[in-house]
């Protein structure tokens, strides 16, 4: 496994090392039934998983090709130990195809219950499932898409043209004044009390630092003077991938928000935050995500009440 160096954060979904066999793709063996192939099943952003007397739980990997029609293509996603891990997204609800045996769990609730190496599988099907699930049709002429290369390629059935499967970069970013302070937000479309730090996908043409000071500028008014790269990690729910900064504003500064994307902001002192949190008057992201992770990064270590 390589090593990171530099400020990186950790979060359960920031994996290194495992082993996709990329360059095996190309052979259609690879999808092919065998004793060596397992079959995780996903929909709609839910993996299969087993859960163990202790609560603990592991990916529900399956040793009978589950699938029932032909809109549900098979995806390699790697190898572990010997054997073949082969992705399918359940697309339909149906009596067949949901035995009730299977224990499907939203992934953005659990990802951090689960070891490395199953989170990293995971997400990469979950991802994979929702590409496969939304791709049907050439953008270009509008005929139907046939999986190649591992299910890693959908080409025209007319004219022959290549998709790939997308990921829209953005950033997000734990903003401070010249006092320490962080700000946190609360999105219109958040639910309650849930705040975070403020994020944004980065636009075409455009550097991820720049996407840092556009987006802290457009929601909140402020004037972005210091970045500093602190890590990434997948969020494909569907196909984001989160790329994280520290950023600095001068001074204390007032803030302007942009009111139909931001419902209420404020600065945070650490003591604040507590109390905050306390009186149940806020509430944080879960500790899968790097929002979470740099709001504890500049706490100092796990921001609970």
């Amino acid at each position: 496994m390589a090593k990171l160096r530099g400020p990186h954060l950790h979060t359960p979904l920031t994996l290194l090392g495992s082993d996709r066999d990329a360059l095996s793709r190309i052979d259609p063996a690879m999808i092919a039934p065998g004793e060596d192939a397992r079959y995780l099943i996903t929909r709609a952003g839910e993996a299969a998983l087993d859960e163990g007397e202790d609560g603990s739980l592991r990916l529900a990997l399956e040793t009978e090709d589950p699938r029932r029609g032909a809109h549900e293509p098979l995806v390699l996603l790697g190898r572990r130990d010997g054997l073949r891990i082969l992705g399918v997204e359940v697309t339909e609800p149906s009596a067949e195809l949901d035995d009730p045996g299977r224990d499907l769990r939203d992934l953005r609730r659990v990802a951090e219950m689960l070891e490395p190496a199953d989170s990293d599988l995971a997400l990469t099907a979950v991802a994979m499932g929702a590409w496969h699930r939304s791709m049907r049709y050439c953008p270009l002429c509008g005929q139907g898409l046939e999986a190649e290369v591992g299910g890693w390629v959908l080409r025209c059935r007319e004219d022959g043209s290549e998709h790939f499967p997308r990921t829209d970069a953005a950033v997000i970013m734990a903003v401070r004044d010249g006092e320490d302070r962080l700000l946190l937000a609360r999105n219109a479309n958040f639910r309650g009390r849930f705040h975070s730090v403020l994020a944004g996908f980065v636009e075409p043409g455009e550097s991820l630092e720049s996407a840092v000071a556009r987006e802290v500028a457009e929601e909140v008014g402020l004037k972005v003077e210091e970045v500093e790269y602190v890590g990434s990690q997948p969020w494909p729910f569907p196909r984001s991938l989160m790329i994280g900064y520290r950023a600095w504003v001068p001074g204390a500064v007032e803030l302007t928000l942009q009111e139909d994307e931001i419902a209420e902001a404020r600065w945070f002192t650490r003591e604040e935050l507590a109390a905050a949190l306390a009186a149940e008057e806020v509430e944080l992201p879960n500790n899968a995500s790097l929002g979470r992770a740099l709001i504890d990064d500049w706490y100092g270590g796990p921001a609970e009440a």
